[in-house]
This record gives C-alpha cells, structure tokens and sequence, in this order.
C-alpha cells in the first residue's frame, strides 16, 4: 500500500482552485461551528445572531460555504464574542510567496 504525504491543504491536494481561501474558509466554519456547539445554541438561534439565514448556516458547517465571504465568516465570530485580528509580516526569504494562515488563540 503506498501513502502519500498531504500537504496539508486538502483543497491542494484535490488540485481544487482556490484551495487557500477553501482552507481559509473551513478553518472559519469549523470555528463558528464549535462556538455555536459549546454555547448549546440551535441553528435558528444561532442564525439570529450571526444575520445568516438558517440554510445558509447548515450550508456553511457543513463545508458548503462557496457563497460566504472570508470577511462574512470574520463578523461572525465577532458577533459570537470573538476578536479577529489580521496581522500581515514579512515571509521568509527562504519563501518566494507570503502564506494565508488561520491562528486560534
């Protein structure tokens, strides 16, 4: 059986396009949705809080969110109580392109 190391980006390794935003953006969801669990909230309870309709909530944690902006997702967390912040610093030069990561604190 051969094993292939990933690369740490699903959407990479299925040469899917756009694959760093999809990563972006799943990493936003999985959070939203571990918020919204822990603090026991129902979908429709939690759609009246982020301002989403109730389908395109279920739609976004469940990995469908093609039509949900970055900066949706960002104010999402917010009005669940989060700070977001972007910081952007220089890449290694030991890297010809700068990288989009997500950072949970």
């Amino acid at each position: 059986m051969e094993i292939e190391v990933g690369s740490g980006n699903v959407y990479h390794d299925l040469d899917l396009p756009n694959a760093s935003e999809m990563q972006v953006k799943s990493q936003l969801a999985a959070k939203i949705g571990a918020i919204i669990k822990a603090r026991h909230l129902t979908q429709i309870q939690a759609s009246e809080i982020l301002g989403l309709s109730q389908p395109k909530l279920s739609e976004m944690l469940r990995g469908k969110f093609r039509g949900i902006s970055e900066a949706k997702m960002m104010e999402c967390l917010s009005r669940l109580g989060r700070d977001v912040q972007i910081v952007v610093k220089s890449a290694p030069r030991s890297r010809k392109e700068g990288r989009i990561e997500v950072v949970f604190a």
